[in-house]
């Protein structure tokens, strides 16, 4: 398989401070999966829409993160660049729904989208807190759904995994939402390589080493945005020991850490 490594959102936080309260860039780390059976994506950033329409995102969301919103960083434009086309497109993996990572699915309405059933019902049904972070005309075209549940399988010493297809995983990592996964890519390679897409789990790249480190802004807004606090730092402590325990096979990252993804794209094959 050959797997891209996507920006498709670059952000700007308010007041960073020079990355002392929050980090000046963050990314939206997505992954393009070229399989035997059509292409996959793991996450979406934003879309076509929310390129044309901005205003769908929330002033507040706008005024605090600071998107780009630059047409060229969709991964509709970016697939386009690589020469395929949206009906390409066969499967699309989220790890939540947020409005950061859900936004491009109406630019592939044919795809199947798969996602676990408790985030999915957040999403169509949020409670009064939830609103904010879900936004429905991202999904108005009526996707595909697959609704996954955890379904048993382990994984490196998770013991609830939903596969698809193998050698794509739904890695269980409730928390920052009420259905929040990991994606868990097989890559091959000597040792049976993974990559892991650890979603909105962590924010920091020090959060997943021992001791763990992370700005004291981007602390503040994860336990604003948790749903679940305990989970959340739950999984976080079983990320870090899958990393002290299997760092040479798997390869972690989160969805916004740019280090993270200028590092793996500095490594990557195939552009």
């Amino acid at each position: 398989m050959k797997v891209h490594h996507l920006n498709c959102a670059t952000l700007h936080p308010f007041a960073s401070r020079g990355d002392r309260l929050l980090p000046s860039r963050l990314v939206a780390h997505c992954l393009l999966v070229e399989r035997p059976e059509g292409l996959l994506l793991v996450d979406t950033g934003f879309g076509t829409g929310d390129i044309a329409d901005p205003a769908r995102l929330g002033r507040p969301f706008r005024t605090f993160v600071g998107p780009v919103l630059d047409p060229a960083e969709t991964a509709l434009a970016q697939l386009t660049a690589r020469g395929f086309g949206a009906g390409d497109v066969t499967d699309i993996v989220l790890t939540h729904l947020d409005l950061d990572h859900a936004g491009g699915l109406g630019d592939f309405p044919g795809a199947r989208v798969h996602v676990y059933g408790e985030e999915l019902d957040a999403a169509l049904e949020p409670t009064l807190r939830e609103r904010a972070r879900y936004i429905k005309a991202q999904w108005a075209h009526g996707p595909r759904w697959e609704r996954h549940r955890v379904a048993g399988e382990e994984w490196l010493g998770f013991e609830s995994v939903t596969v698809l297809g193998g050698d794509v995983l739904l890695v269980p990592l409730r928390g920052h939402t009420r259905g929040h996964c990991g994606v868990a890519v097989r890559t091959g390679g000597e040792g049976d390589q993974w990559l892991l897409h650890a979603g909105d789990s962590y924010f920091n790249t020090g959060e997943k080493e021992t001791p763990r480190t992370c700005p004291p802004g981007l602390r503040m807004f994860q336990s604003l945005m948790q749903v679940d606090g305990k989970a959340r730092h739950g999984n976080q402590e079983r990320l870090r020991s899958l990393k002290a325990e299997h760092g040479d096979t798997v390869t972690m990252f989160s969805a916004h850490d740019a280090s993270e993804f200028d590092a793996l794209v500095s490594r990557q094959r195939f552009f």
